[in-house]
């Protein structure tokens, strides 16, 4: 289990709250002074009884030597000319934890054409949401978004298929901007013009408390975007933080919802879970709250399996590099051997087949190319090939094979999870070595003749006439 050590926030930020001007979020105050629970999360963001909290250059610890230089150029341009540049998102709250932001966003009240004036390298992408990568060399891109706030019910267009697209783009404020964000320690802004955090939501307090809190009502947030039930569990995973017993009771009650997001962002949630090292703890949380089966398409794994993910965490983590086919395999693993047994002796052929048989539904379920199912499909065989041992036929083209290395590193984390003997890894890592040593050619005898004559020309049968 991977988690990350966050820095404690500076005690200074307690006297920026007073009960006064605590942000309270998903709470409606009527007119005897009574709280009661918000209706939509697409609430009037002016209408919030909170007072937004503005934390001084002196009484928080972002530098601009920590933010990269191209976003620092954006914001001063945007800035220069008369909008509003903010830096948003995670990566003010991974500054605020003493972390290194993975990237840097930015905010502005200037709409995506505004951006592109400004800006050469400047490129609009969405067709539904419109936002502006501004290009800095061949790599690095910077997104700009524009502010944007929830319409109210009666400026919706009459025909409900423009409703998505309406929804999307309609600009607001910095303040109606945090309140459409999902979590409170993600609506923190940092404002370039004189270096304060702006939060209208309570995010530094959260932060101050280690807890994880969704903006407005979580059981409407998450039908609004059922992808956040994972990213809850996530952030609470990667940053250490507690999640509310309002939150946990909401993903298990919308557990089903999931299965209308899209399967390719889900996806990429899972893989970006083992990216961050915290691939089984938080699929292991998913299925304590019911959310896993649904996710993942039916699938079940067991106690074993997640040891395994957790192996293939530390794994990840120390080569850099995420192997998908690799997650697949072990998350199959357990039953592959219930399927194949090595105690069965199996054709290979017929291994083979049961490999593709188990891998296919979840292939088509997050329509998956066939490729990354033969890589996974050949590191169960090679899993196969090894728990047998040595002496079997093909041996020897299989230790040639350059995926065999990739299969072995599985089957070791295979076999420290399920508590199998070391020594095979060992004598199949031997017979690895030995199996890619270049062989010497055979030293001819002296005195034999090293080169033959040179075969004789067939004559055609123009020169057999002639003579």
């Amino acid at each position: 289990m991977t988690t990350c050590n966050a820095a404690k926030l500076p005690s200074q930020w307690e006297i920026c709250y007073t009960v006064e001007t605590l942000p309270v979020v998903g709470l409606l105050m009527d007119g005897k002074g009574h709280w009661s629970s918000m209706v939509s999360s697409a609430v009037n963001a002016s209408a919030a009884p909170a007072d937004t909290t503005i934390l001084p250059r002196s009484a928080h610890s972002i530098s601009r030597s920590q933010i990269d230089e191209n976003t620092l150029k954006v914001l001063y341009r945007l800035h220069r000319n008369g909008y509003q540049a903010y830096l948003v998102g995670g990566s003010v709250r991974d500054l605020l934890l003493g972390r290194t932001p993975k990237d840097f966003d930015i905010g502005t009240d200037a709409t995506p054409q505004q951006v592109k004036k400004l800006f050469r390298n400047c490129f609009l992408v969405g067709r539904r949401f419109r936002l502006a990568h501004i290009r800095f060399g061949r790599d690095l891109v910077i997104e700009v978004a524009t502010f944007r706030r929830h319409p109210h019910p009666d400026e919706l267009p009459e025909d409900p298929d423009e409703h998505g697209t309406f929804l999307q783009n309609q600009f607001g404020t910095p303040r109606e901007d945090a309140f459409r964000r999902d979590f409170t320690i993600n609506a923190l802004f940092y404002n370039i013009a004189d270096f304060s955090i702006v939060d209208h939501v309570g995010g530094l307090q959260d932060l101050e408390n280690r807890r994880l809190r969704v903006i407005g009502d979580p059981g409407v947030r998450f039908a609004e975007d059922p992808v956040r039930m994972l990213r809850a569990l996530e952030f609470s995973a990667r940053l250490g933080f507690t999640l509310d017993t309002e939150t946990l009771e909401a993903i298990a009650e919308n557990a089903q919802v999931i299965t209308e997001a899209a399967p390719a962002r889900v996806r990429e949630e899972l893989l970006e879970l083992f990216r961050h090292g915290v691939g089984a703890e938080v699929l292991q949380q998913a299925q304590s709250l019911g959310l896993l089966q649904p996710l993942m398409g039916g699938y079940q794994p067991g106690e074993r399996i997640f040891k395994l993910l957790a192996s293939l965490n530390q794994h990840f983590c120390k080569t850099g590099n995420v192997d998908e086919a690799m997650i697949m395999a072990c998350l199959f693993i357990d039953r592959f051997w219930h399927k194949c047994p090595v105690h069965a002796s199996l054709p290979i052929n017929e291994v083979l087949l049961s490999a593709g048989h188990l891998l296919t539904p979840y292939c088509n379920h997050f329509r998956l190319a066939h490729g990354l199912r033969h890589q996974a499909r050949e590191m169960l065989i090679g899993c196969y090939r090894f728990a047998r041992g040595l002496g079997h036929r093909g041996q020897k083209r299989f230790l040639l094979n350059p995926e065999t290395p990739r299969a072995l590193e599985m089957f070791r984390l295979w076999n420290q999870a399920s508590g199998g003997d070391p020594a095979l890894v060992d004598i199949w890592q031997k017979a690895l070595h030995t199996g890619h040593e270049p062989t010497e050619k055979p030293v001819r005898p002296p005195g034999r003749r090293t080169h033959h004559r040179p075969r004789r020309r067939r004559r055609s049968k123009q020169e057999l006439g002639r003579s």
